[in-house]
């Protein structure tokens, strides 16, 4: 089943993302290697692209997962939660309507 991942970052995480991004990101890869990614990536502190020193405010991941709890276990262990990156973490079944 699909999991939706939503993370609210601290104030002022960039300094903390940037910290542990090569991490954060090889288990995202790791996911995608197993075709269990459906999804990625942060939301910008600002509308744009780049969003430069104003940083993220937070993330979506959505995956596949045997089931919550291995999908909890997953974002528990994000590498941007030992560094501080992330204030909260909710995890909850998808279901993919479209495309």
């Amino acid at each position: 089943m699909l999991y939706a991942i939503i993370s609210q970052d601290v104030a002022d995480s960039l300094p903390k993302r940037k910290s542990a991004r090569n991490a954060h990101l090889a288990r995202l890869e790791a996911l995608k290697a197993e075709g269990r990614l459906l999804l990625a990536g942060p939301h910008p502190c600002v509308d744009a692209e780049d969003p430069g020193a104003a940083g993220f405010s937070g993330s979506l991941v959505v995956a596949e997962f045997p089931s919550l709890q291995q999908a909890q276990a997953w974002a528990d262990a994000d590498p941007y939660r030992d560094a501080g990156v992330y204030a909260q973490v909710v995890v909850k079944p998808f279901k993919k309507v479209l495309p």
